[in-house]
């Protein structure tokens, strides 16, 4: 992945260039609030951090009003050199006027930072300072050109392809919009955007899906940070968790890009195989040709027997101001 911040909302000024400290908003609501969200020092803190030597990552999750959890990830950032099955270690943050402190489960101080984004210096077990450096990742595959043989389902322009569609600031918003024609084997090219939602928890921050068929969900939420649960940002909704949690920071296009083949059928109409999926969240695999053993997952707009190969792409309205842009698909024989 390429170091380069990508952000929902272009051309604004940096959090790290603002002196003081207004209060945090509890919630990022509307696409007008996003601007304000990137003033806000809780935004600023927010992200991930990287050390070479020693090779160590760290995320670190806004909470608001000054809190914050940091995952401590031994190898580099997930996706990006982390140990696979390593022990998952949180610290708690707080901040402070502009300092900001890291402690672990007995209180004790093990890392320190500022309230401007800069670098955190993480204190390993034998009392060794670590640098860590701020640093924004992008999905390799963020602005992928439609191939000539891909069907464009949203270009910025019109939401002309949808049911239910709006748009709304070159984006198409999740409003449970569905696609006005139905699809069976393809693949699926979609960016997304999660709002900034520190005080918000669960399922209420930054929720959405992908339901491929009308049926299947590829979870969107914001997870950046989390375990990588079923209902998780990459997960298949209450069918498989992802390989490993690819989510980036709020407030980052996400790209998904998808491989999907549909269920068959013999000429009685019997279904003879399941569908299967291949996904990629920011250009990693995180589900490998997995059969979708099941009809449909929780809350689908098609919730019944699978008799049918094709359905169509539905996009989820989950109460919060999820965006999406440059989708195409590749319909295949």
């Amino acid at each position: 992945m390429k170091a380069t911040l990508s952000l929902c909302v272009s051309a604004l000024v940096l959090a790290s260039t603002i002196a003081t400290h207004a209060a945090p908003k509890a919630e990022i609501k509307t696409l007008k609030d996003w601007k304000a969200a990137m003033l806000d020092p809780n935004f600023t803190i927010q992200g991930e951090y990287r050390s070479d030597e020693p090779a160590v990552g760290l995320q670190v999750i806004a909470l608001g009003e000054g809190r914050f959890d940091a995952v401590v990830h031994q190898g580099g950032l997930p996706g990006a050199g982390a140990t696979p099955g390593q022990a998952r270690v949180v610290l708690k943050g707080t901040l402070v006027g502009d300092t900001l402190t890291f402690v672990d489960d007995a209180g004790k101080t093990k890392a320190t930072g500022s309230d401007k984004g800069g670098p955190i210096t993480l204190i390993d077990d034998l009392a060794n300072r670590i640098l860590l450096k701020k640093t924004r990742r992008e999905s390799p595959t963020l602005g992928a050109e439609p191939p000539e043989n891909a069907i464009v389902l949203f270009d910025g322009t019109s939401a002309d392809q949808w049911e239910n569609g709006k748009v709304e600031n070159g984006h198409l918003l999740a409003t449970n919009c569905t696609t006005k024609q139905s699809f069976g084997s393809y693949t699926l090219h979609l960016e997304f955007c999660t709002p900034f939602m520190p005080a918000a928890e669960g399922q209420g921050r930054g929720n959405s899906g992908v339901y491929h068929s009308g049926r299947w969900e590829t979870q969107i939420l914001d997870s950046f940070g989390l375990t990588g649960e079923a209902n998780e940002c990459g997960g298949i909704y209450s069918i498989a968790k992802p390989a490993l949690n690819m989510c980036l920071p709020p407030l980052s296009w996400q790209t998904y890009d998808v491989d999907f083949t549909a269920a068959t059928f013999d000429n009685s109409g019997k279904r003879t195989a399941w569908p299967r999926i291949t996904v990629r969240l920011n250009g990693v695999v995180i589900h490998d040709d997995l059969e979708l053993t099941r009809d449909f997952t929780a809350a689908a707009p098609i919730g019944k027997p699978l008799t049918d190969p094709k359905g169509p792409i539905f996009l989820q309205n989950h109460g919060n101001p999820v965006v999406f842009k440059n989708i195409w698909i590749i319909p295949k024989s």
